[in-house]
């Protein structure tokens, strides 16, 4: 049978601590590799097209970045929230239990304060618009040039573009180049 002095709210905190941070790690690790997977897939359809001669081949490209953006973007705001727990939430409250009235994982906040910081999220929201947006743009302006002009691949063509148009809105809202 637990006793008060085996489970404490502090302990059950840190335990908390322990498993927030280890999501975090891998959604990093998972996020990360999705950029190397969207380079993979992009070189692969501008292989498959000009092998192919197959301006269609092109419309795979939109498709996969965009199921593969919208993943990264959105396992790049649950790493960004669970920092935010950390900070605004779980840190305090230890801080508090510690008497130390301020969080015991400085680290949560100080590595926030780099000064090159917003540069850093500016070139990454760059990084992220051309990976997800920009190439798959230029494949489908190739495609537009290139492509049979049938009303189906046109349609989809269309509609790829406005699922690029979202995730791009989406990519620069979720920046964060403020803070």
């Amino acid at each position: 049978m637990a006793t008060t002095e085996d489970v404490t709210v502090g302990k059950l905190l840190l335990a908390e601590y322990d498993r927030v941070k280890e999501e975090q790690k891998t959604r990093i690790g998972f996020r990360d590799n999705l950029l190397y997977v969207t380079l993979a897939v992009t070189v692969t359809v501008l292989i498959g097209a000009s092998q192919t001669h197959q301006a269609a081949v092109l419309l795979a490209l939109p498709a996969a970045t965009s199921i593969l953006g919208w993943t990264y973007l959105a396992n790049d705001q649950k790493i960004s929230a669970i920092g935010n727990y950390i900070r605004e939430h779980l840190g305090p409250r230890l801080g508090e239990l510690a008497g130390q009235g301020a969080s015991p994982f400085g680290w949560e906040t100080v590595h926030r304060g780099d000064t090159r910081r917003k540069q850093r999220k500016i070139i990454q929201c760059a990084v992220d618009l051309t990976t997800f947006s920009g190439v798959p743009l230029a494949a489908l302006a190739a495609f537009w040039i290139y492509g049979s002009g049938k009303p189906l691949t046109v349609t989809v063509s269309a509609l790829e573009a406005i699922a690029i148009v979202v995730l791009a809105t989406q990519i620069t809202l979720y920046a964060e180049t403020d803070s």
